[in-house]
């Protein structure tokens, strides 16, 4: 009795040996289906967290945008506005573009539209720019909502495909001991800890990005509203509206 006791004592010492079962030596033994999965939610972990980075500089760099444009409609003049030309270059000046190009390019032909239709004419133009500027901004959303949602699966796969491994071991040595079956599933848990790793930074992100695009593209478009408005009173036809 006394010397089952030792070996189980000795077999369970040796089983949470921590240099048995560092992180690093569990990885360097597992099968190899499992560190498969490994190697692809670390690079999933790595390409989202380099789309966060990206994503996060461009709405930064959006709503800087989109602050000066606004000030510049509040306080500037009309003539401002036409002539306006962002001073760090941003893509949505574009926009402000697209309005004063359908409108010298188009107050010709359509001498006779009414207040509206010319306000409209204008409007369209600068949400179709608009349009491409979000798109823009949407590119790797995508990416990053596949990730949130599948890297727990995938790390799932890896955990039942390891464990699988580990019971078969147990049954081909007929050995339940803990030095058997800890380093097994402790290799196994590890796919799950890093697909939720890398799923929880990326759901989160995605979330965070599609609230502030949401709200960028609902600050633009009501630029976009008083702007065409305010170009329209200017040039419409005499007696129009």
């Amino acid at each position: 009795m006394a010397a089952s006791l030792i070996n189980f004592a000795a077999e369970a010492a040796g089983a949470i040996n921590p240099a048995d079962l560092s992180i690093m030596t569990l990885v360097s033994h597992a099968d190899p289906v499992v560190k498969g999965v490994l190697i692809i939610l670390v690079f999933f972990s790595f390409w989202c967290w380099t789309v966060m980075f990206d994503k996060f500089i461009a709405m930064a760099k959006a709503n800087g945008a989109i602050g000066r444009l606004e000030d510049k409609i509040e306080t500037g003049t009309l003539e401002d506005i036409i002539n306006y030309e962002d001073e760090k270059k941003h893509p949505l000046a574009l926009v402000v573009e697209a309005g004063n190009s359908e409108w010298r390019e188009g107050s010709g032909e359509h001498a006779h539209e009414a207040l509206h239709e010319v306000r409209d004419r204008i409007e369209h133009a600068m949400r179709l720019e608009l349009s491409n500027e979000i798109r823009r901004l949407n590119k790797g959303l995508p990416f990053l909502a596949t990730v949130g949602s599948a890297a727990p699966f995938i790390g799932l796969f890896g955990t039942v495909w390891g464990i699988m491994n580990t019971f078969t071991s147990i049954g081909a040595n007929r050995d339940t001991s803990l030095a058997t079956v800890a380093p097994g599933i402790a290799e196994a848990l590890i796919a799950t800890g890093i697909g939720l790793a890398a799923a929880i930074p990326a759901i989160m992100a995605y979330n965070k990005l599609s609230t502030d695009m949401g709200r960028y593209s609902g600050r633009v478009g009501t630029v976009v509203g008083i702007y065409a408005g305010r170009l329209a009173k200017r040039f419409a036809p005499a007696g129009k509206g």
